[in-house]
């Protein structure tokens, strides 16, 4: 089957159906079928626009359904139910150059589907045709590090705290001190888009004189993600207030404004787009619905943005090691021929998580965000940014952590803070 011009979604399903059968039905729902053949329904019509089975691995069974609401064979007595990779081919003309629609095909009622006790969209491969509509990120990482002028290590940064609440004033003196502690990155909260205490067009301007402020004595200008999130007639003043007032980076939701909302952004942005993934876990936590974090970041380089949240090593969340590597290895897997993002590591982040993310992608293509692992650090905010550089540079040279430490003092006192015992 002629492949460059159709798209290609694979997915792990659940079933107590024959999977052949089964992963017939999802086709059908997702192209030409309906519950009974109608007037029009032609062979012909079936071959150009209907969706094709490509390939069906069959995985484990299990004795009880994973997900609610399934049902089994009629007349069937006793049921198991198989779990399967399946991957369905769909013709690009149904679907055309459109992020909207592509997301109606390949999931739209799938996971309503009654014959179904798990489904999960965990790939995606699109013919070149969308590039020509969505041209993926303008930055990416070389962008990202010549705005930040950091080319041989990872980005370190930090998110405003508290997450919610600190009045417009509060900002500048935090920020300024951050700056000129040397940090490379600092980003709103998500739950900061444009509160009365502290609306984006005052943050923007305190936030602002404060970097500048900071550049002027050290020569280097912090890069500030401002949370532009909002309705869409809104992003593009706020992208507009972010950048006259000389700023070098603006935030969305990913999943708040929408995928359309993101790739509208970009289509005018003149600075990097930072994707947050809030919402994420109600798409992704659940081992057979919704969908696999690689399908979904590939999704948000298609929609342009520059960088990617995809969690950090020994988070405070559900996900485990293994799964973040993964969601990081595939941030920086190549696609669609050079939409390259930078991958986001944050939660509970500090010095020493260096090494084991380092060991695991052996990249420092990363931005790594630490909140608690900077501010709180017993030495102060510099001391804190130094720590988190020091355990960088111990990863990559292969110097054991405690013996790093032992000539660096900075990265020593973050191990007696913030290392479990």
């Amino acid at each position: 089957m002629e492949q460059s011009n159709r798209i290609l979604a694979t997915y792990l399903i659940e079933t107590a159906y024959p999977l052949e059968y089964a992963a017939e039905v999802m086709a059908g729902e997702q192209s030409t079928g309906t519950f009974v053949a109608v007037p029009g329904e032609t062979p012909e019509l079936k071959e150009k626009h209907g969706a094709k089975v490509v390939s069906v691995q069959e995985l484990e069974t299990v004795s009880a359904p994973s997900l609610p609401g399934s049902r089994g064979p009629k007349g069937a007595t006793s049921l198991t139910y198989k779990q399967a990779i399946v991957t369905l081919s769909f013709p690009f003309e149904n679907v055309g150059a459109s992020l909207a629609n592509l997301m109606s095909t390949v999931a739209g009622n799938l996971y309503e589907l009654g014959e179904f006790s798990g489904l999960k969209l965990i790939d995606l491969q699109l013919p070149e045709a969308f590039s020509e509509k969505y041209p993926g990120p303008k930055f990416g990482i070389k962008g990202t590090r010549e705005l930040c002028g950091v080319f041989d290590r990872p980005l370190i940064g930090t998110i405003i705290k508290p997450s919610i609440g600190l009045h417009t004033e509060d900002y500048g003196p935090l920020v300024r001190e951050l700056a000129e502690a040397g940090i490379d990155f600092i980003k709103d909260d998500e739950l900061c888009g444009n509160p009365s205490f502290a609306p984006l067009e005052k943050r923007v301007k305190v936030v602002m004189e404060a970097i500048e402020r900071a550049a002027d004595k050290t020569g280097k200008k912090t890069m500030y993600a401002f949370n532009i999130t909002g309705d869409i007639e809104e992003l593009r003043r706020n992208h507009d207030l972010v950048k006259n007032a000389g700023g070098t980076c603006v935030m969305v939701a990913v999943n708040s404004i929408g995928l359309n909302a993101t790739a509208y952004i970009s289509k005018y942005s003149e600075l990097p787009i930072h994707g947050h993934r809030t919402q994420w876990g109600s798409i992704g936590r659940s081992p057979v619905l919704g969908m696999s974090f690689n399908a979904f970041q590939k999704l948000c380089r298609l929609a342009g943005v520059d960088h990617l949240h995809t969690n950090g090593l020994n988070n405070k969340f559900s996900e485990d090691n293994d799964t973040v590597i993964q969601a990081i290895k595939d941030t920086l897997a190549p696609f669609m021929g050079g939409y390259d993002v930078m991958p986001v590591l944050s939660s509970a982040q500090w010095a020493a998580t260096a090494y084991p993310t380092y060991e695991a992608v052996h990249s420092t293509d990363v931005i790594q965000v630490a909140g608690g692992g900077i501010l709180a650090h017993p030495d102060g905010i510099e001391a804190g940014v130094l720590s988190m550089r020091q355990g960088w540079e111990g990863a990559v040279a292969g110097i054991p952590l405690e013996t790093y430490a032992e000539r660096h003092p900075e990265l020593a006192q973050a191990i007696r803070k913030f290392q479990k015992n």
